[in-house]
């Protein structure tokens, strides 16, 4: 395709290499969240019932409106360009900012945290604080990162393999203990309520909103999409489907297998599959209880892979577009069409973190599990604050944009939504940053350090202090930028033009 100024000036050296099966598959790899399947369970039965209720309160409008502007703005970069269009480069920037954080954070202490746990329990002994563990959680970043340092066209195979594995995982676990139940009797859900309570809604909207949100972002690989405008709003829908059913299953799975009280974020999963592989396999459950592991494992580090594909892209672009230091850090490697530089830049944070995350908790896993995880929710919940009113504006301001997929009920609808989900936002955002304050506000009991294993102090000390850094990072980043090269600017141009007139593709 030739470039017009109708059209956006591409990003040197990218190929397409996303066809709409590989965009699904990413999605899958990425919103899935094995890590928070058990904090999910950890709920009890209301937390089958709030999957259900945010699922079409919250996901179902969110899926709606991220589909349309997919499709509308299929640029490289993703949000960040929607940002960039419908609030300025300063917000994208600190936008960009805390979207791409999360997840070297989430790498450096969710997931491989939770790696680790598995691969000590149910593989190898690892110990908590030994060489072995360090050795085991250093590779564990490093090998996801070198899959993002890949070409994508090779590097999508292993999300795609994830996804997959994922996906088996969850089937073959939700199977078993069907059978566990079928033969025993769903004795873990005897006495459980289903009933929706204030409490529980609290505890769970954070962790439920974070394990929906994501679909958007294949986006941030727009120029590397082979039909984005038809793709993106399918492979959204598609993988929202996927995602409500591999969360809401093996969660009723685990509440039917484990006894009550007895779920725990780290161990939910893993525990309950021992219990059920144990009475329904008899010897052979140690052998496919390894399997298992080997594929939880694998699963999570796809998972890591496949946001670390698409955020640094993202990160990337702001760099390219003078929002985050230099804008070198933006610049795609000439034979692997990957942007390296901010690769590297991610595994970097995501070791600090983790050494971090082992110092300020001694090693304990199950705290740093929660607290760690909670940080991740904090920083990708709080970027959603700026993306979700980007997308009306854009919604507002463009009407000419070539849409090939609206939601329904034209402009109105699409505002409705956007309100919708900017709400759970605020109050997920707020629950995750402080929580307890609502529930002291309501009259609920809330033990504090019962539910994190740490002090209030430790706590605020490491979510609150975290985003109060990454503002002042983004801040720093964003006045200490030079300005950006000739061709940044060029196809920043090129597209406020494809904007305003709307844009040709097909």
């Amino acid at each position: 395709m030739s470039v017009t100024e109708s059209t956006p000036v591409p990003v040197p050296h990218l190929r397409r290499s996303l066809r709409r099966f590989d965009i699904m598959a990413m999605g899958v790899a990425a919103v899935i969240s094995f890590d928070t399947i058990g904090q999910i369970a950890s709920g009890g039965g209301e937390a089958a019932t709030w999957i259900a209720v945010i699922a079409l309160g919250f996901l179902l409008p969110y899926a709606l409106i991220f589909a349309e502007t997919g499709a509308a703005f299929p640029q490289e970069g993703g949000p960040y360009v929607w940002v960039r269009l419908g609030l300025g480069r300063a917000a994208a920037a600190v936008t960009t900012l805390l979207y791409w954080v999360t997840n070297p954070i989430w790498l450096g202490g969710s997931l491989v945290f939770i790696a680790a746990q598995t691969w000590d329990g149910f593989v190898f002994h690892l110990g908590t604080g030994t060489f072995a563990d360090y050795t085991f959680k250093l590779l564990f970043i490093w090998a996801a990162i070198l899959t993002a340092v890949v070409s994508l066209r090779r590097g999508k195979w292993i999300t795609t393999a994830g996804a997959a594995v994922k996906v088996l995982a969850i089937a073959w676990f939700t199977a078993t203990a069907l059978a566990y139940g079928t033969e025993h009797g769903f004795h873990g859900l005897d006495g459980t309520s289903f009933s929706p309570t204030t409490a529980g809604f609290l505890a769970l909207v954070p962790v439920l909103l974070f394990a929906y949100v994501g679909f958007e972002a294949p986006n941030a690989a727009g120029d590397e999409m082979h039909d984005p405008q038809r793709d993106v709003p399918v492979s959204i829908g598609v993988s929202a489907l996927i995602a409500t059913c591999c969360y809401l299953l093996p969660v009723l799975a685990i509440l039917s297998a484990a006894p009550p009280g007895k779920v725990t974020g780290i161990g939910g999963f893993m525990d309950a599959a021992r219990l059920v592989y144990t009475d329904v396999y008899g010897g052979w459950s140690g052998p496919l209880l390894t399997v298992t592991a080997v594929m939880f494992v694998f699963a999570l580090l796809t998972q890591g892979s496949a946001w670390m594909i698409v955020s640094d892209r993202m990160q990337a672009m702001a760099a390219a577009d003078g929002g985050f230091f230099r804008p070198s850090l933006g610049a795609f490697h000439p034979r692997l069409h990957t942007p390296v530089r901010m690769n590297l830049v991610s595994g970097i944070t995501a070791t600090a973190f983790t050494i971090a995350a082992m110092t300020l908790v001694h090693g304990d896993a199950a705290a740093v599990f929660g607290v760690v995880l909670t940080v991740a929710i904090t920083t990708l919940l709080l970027s959603y604050l700026t993306v979700v009113p980007a997308l009306l504006l854009l919604r507002l301001r463009h009407p000419d944009v070539v849409r090939p997929y609206r939601v329904p009920f034209g402009t109105t609808g699409f505002t409705v939504y956007a309100a919708l989900v900017y709400v759970w936002i605020l109050i997920g955002s707020w629950v995750a940053l402080f929580p307890g304050t609502l529930e002291a506000l309501l009259g609920i009991d809330y033990d504090f350090h019962g539910t994190w294993g740490v002090s209030r102090a430790t706590f605020e000390a490491f979510t609150l202090g975290t985003v109060v850094l990454l503002l002042v990072i983004g801040a720093a980043g964003y006045t200490m930028s030079r300005k950006p090269s000739v061709n940044v600017e060029g196809r920043a141009a090129c597209l406020s033009t494809a904007v305003s007139r709307g844009s040709q593709e097909p």
